[in-house]
Formats: structure tokens, sequence, C-alpha cells
């Protein structure tokens, strides 16, 4: 996948300009870069991209006759407007391993039974997993099929996913990813935590009421 830049050479005051005009601006980095190299992309060509290739699919930046290689490194937002105002690319070789995070998904989880009968629901514990692997073999992101649990008690681990032989985990095995939350359960111990709320309540407000003073009797 592709994304057409332009290099930048502008000072800071004219960015504003830019933005305004749907342009973003952006910089390459990487240790095998003498210095960061700073570049200008289109706002909505971008925003497209992104969104088939996550921080995890690697990306061609093309500017004249140059290719260069990137993964998404960071997104800065405008915290208003909600729109992108800065990039960040880390710049990759393709026969060079890369750490990157890949996010996963839950899928399926309304074909499972005990979704279906209404007693439980599915909670991602881990929006992210940090692989290690060549730039071709990344993945948008790791699926988790719930579709076949059955058991309330159920936890999937790092462990438990099922990753392409060509991807390896960077991160421990026993860290949980999913689990089932007890919709029953859950609504009891809420119940409960009320309950146990308002009678403490109610028994602070009878302590303040029943709180006197004895008078002295006067001689």
């Amino acid at each position: 996948m592709k994304l057409n830049v332009e290099l930048r050479n502008i000072i800071w005051k004219n960015v504003k300009k830019l933005r305004r005009e749907d342009k973003v601006p952006a910089v390459v980095y990487s240790k095998h870069l003498e210095k960061p190299i700073s570049i200008l992309c289109d706002r909505n060509e971008f925003v497209k991209l992104y969104r088939q290739t996550g921080y995890s699919t690697p990306i061609t930046l093309t500017w004249e006759w140059v290719d260069e290689l990137v993964l998404i490194q960071d997104i800065q937002l405008d915290p208003v407007r909600d729109r992108v105002i800065h990039i960040d690319f880390l710049w990759i070789k393709k026969w060079v391993k890369v750490s990157a995070e890949v996010a996963i998904v839950i899928s399926w989880e309304e074909m499972s039974p005990i979704v279906k009968s209404w007693d439980a629901n599915f909670e991602l514990l881990k929006d992210y997993l940090m692989v290690n692997a060549l730039p071709k073999d990344l993945v948008k992101e790791i699926v988790v099929d719930v579709s076949a649990i059955t058991d309330l008690d159920t936890v999937i681990f790092v462990k438990d996913l099922n990753l392409p032989e060509w991807i390896v985990s960077e991160e421990d095995w026993e860290i949980p990813v999913v689990t089932v939350v007890d919709l029953k359960k859950s609504a009891a111990e809420e119940e409960a935590k009320e309950a146990a709320a308002e009678a403490t309540e109610e028994t602070t407000t009878e302590w303040k009421g029943d709180s006197s003073t004895e008078e002295t009797p006067s001689e």
C-alpha cells in the first residue's frame, strides 16, 4: 500500500495554514537515518489508508523517485476536532524483522451459546499484542474466535492465540487476553453493593440523629 508524500521544508508558523488545506505534517524516524525526514501528506488519503492498515501493516511512502517502507508509529489528534494533525513513521527494511503492535479483536461472540442464552458476555482485557516478524509477514489484527465457548470460567491467554508460525509474540504467554463476564453474577453483585451502600447510609443517618449532649443540671 502506498501513500504519496512530499518533503517538508517549512517553518512551524506556516504549519497551521497547511493543516487548513488538509495537509498533515509528519516525520520519518529510524536508527538507519542520519536525521529524521520531515514530510507532508494528504489527510484524507492517510485516513483512508490507515483504516486498511492499522499500525502493523507496512506502508510505502512515495515521493519523487523515492519509495520507503514504513510503519505508523504514532498519530496525534486535535483534541477538539478529533482530526489527524501529526504523524510519526518508522522507516524499516523489508529483510529485517521488526517489533510492532498488532490489534486483538473478538469475533463471532454473538454465536457463542453463553451469549445467546443472555447469561454472559466477553471482555477484551488486552487490545493489542507486541509481536516480532518480517514486515511482509505482519498482519493488521489477531482475531479471537469465541463462537465455540460455553464455559463461564473460560479465560483466553496470550499462549492461546492463534498466531501464524512466522509471527512471534514478545509478551508473557500467561497474560490474559479475553475473559467471560457472567452477567447474572455481575448484576447480583452490583445489587449487593447498592444494598450495602444504602444500609451504611441509613446507619450513618440514624447515628447522627441519635447523637445528643446531656444538659448539665443547674445549681
